[in-house]
């Protein structure tokens, strides 16, 4: 993560700051519905979105269904075991094919409305009266399909006809925290099990979710057991705000747990340097990882408004941790601790984004510059608009 301080031109507040502050963004990008609508068009459908974890569609015919900007995507395991993403939507008269989050069917997908029905493949099989419109082409009518990659053992999908490249915009997330990509692969994710799935609820705009992730200045205030753990986090400085930087445990802890009590087994790919130690890198728009030796934490978001978003949070340990029945509250504890209290400061923090004291917005601190390079990536995002 680059630090140069960059200020978000089209939203400077007037006059001059002092050089230790940067404007934010004004308050309305995060309340107001015509910017989340541009949100939805220009960034939740147009990137590459980390869609579900693969190992909960375990077997052919699970399903889940995932929002995705303004669109439902359905996610499904094929009969020959590949994972495969379309619109949620039946083509004969526009009826939602899934209406459960989550389910498994034994061989096709049938739309409850008028029977149209689907392989695994997406490709209509069935309809009532099919045989006699034999003008009708099968796969011209099969549901429209969702590009998807795997990655770190989830499934991604991107809406776009034509989309951006994976490795740049994903993986390269990675590289530009860690300095190249090998330094995530050793913990080996894709091959992790799920220990624990917490799923929040919060009434806040995703943004003020992602900026709080991206810093530490708030962490001696709120986050008392992670500074225990971490203790240079107590000076402000994020793990993000330095290329290659992991915050390193404190000498008396033993692991990432909320008493700094042993954890697991390190990772058997971890590298020597990278051992005691915490990593967390954004990935744009609505991802986190979060590594440490012994398991790993990833946040998936799902903006559904300007003022709510739903995360989903899973910690991943190494299989024989899970099989083993062994007891991860400890280390689940922790950063659902850290969780909950960003989550109440960015619910405290939402209504105030409607006060005319947030018209122009705020400011931010040198160790909160870099937030700055997050908003001038939306606004760029966005079109420039005017702020």
């Amino acid at each position: 993560m680059t630090t140069t301080p960059v200020s978000p031109a089209p939203v400077s507040a007037p006059g001059q700051l002092p050089p230790s502050l940067i404007a934010t963004l004004p308050g309305h990008y995060y309340t107001d519905p015509e910017i989340f609508r541009q949100e939805q068009e220009r960034l939740f459908e147009s990137m590459w979105f980390c869609a579900v974890r693969g190992a909960d569609l375990a077997k052919p015919g699970a399903f889940r269904t995932v929002q995705v900007g303004r669109e439902s995507v359905l996610i499904t395991r094929s009969r020959t075991g590949e994972l495969r993403a379309f619109l949620n939507v039946c083509r004969h008269r526009g009826a939602r094919l899934c209406l459960e989050e989550a389910g498994e069917v034994r061989r096709n997908l049938q739309c409850p409305y008028h029977a149209w029905t689907y392989d695994l493949d997406g490709k209509l099989i069935a309809a009532p009266n099919l045989v006699k419109m034999p003008d009708v082409d099968r796969t011209e009518y099969g549901l429209v399909k969702v590009a998807l990659r795997e990655w770190l053992g989830y499934a991604w999908v991107c809406l776009a006809d034509e989309p951006p490249s994976f490795e740049e915009t994903v993986m390269g997330a990675a590289v530009e925290r860690l300095g190249n990509v090998a330094a995530i692969e050793h913990y080996g994710t894709e091959n992790l099990a799920l220990g624990k799935r917490i799923t929040y609820d919060v009434k806040a705009n995703w943004k003020l979710i992602v900026e709080n992730f991206m810093e530490c200045y708030h962490c001696a205030t709120i986050h008392p057991e992670l500074t225990d753990v971490l203790p240079e986090f107590a000076d402000g400085y994020a793990a993000q705000y330095y290329v290659g930087h992991g915050a390193e445990f404190g000498e008396e802890v033993k692991g990432f747990t909320v008493d700094g009590s042993e954890g697991f087994g390190r990772l058997p790919a971890i590298a020597e340097d990278q051992d005691r130690r915490y990593y967390a890198i954004t990935v744009k728009p609505t991802v986190f990882i979060n590594l440490v030796p012994d398991h790993v934490i990833l946040h998936r978001m799902f903006p559904l408004a300007e003022d709510r978003t739903i995360v989903e949070c899973d910690w991943l340990y190494a299989p024989e941790v899970v099989e083993s029945g062994a007891d991860v509250s400890k280390s689940v504890e922790l950063f659902h601790r850290v969780n909950a209290q960003d989550f109440e400061a960015c619910e405290r923090t939402q209504p105030a984004m409607a006060s005319r004291a947030y018209r122009r917005g705020g400011v931010l601190v040198p160790t909160e510059h870099h937030i700055g390079i997050f908003h001038e990536w939306l606004i760029g995002m966005l079109g420039g608009m005017d702020g």
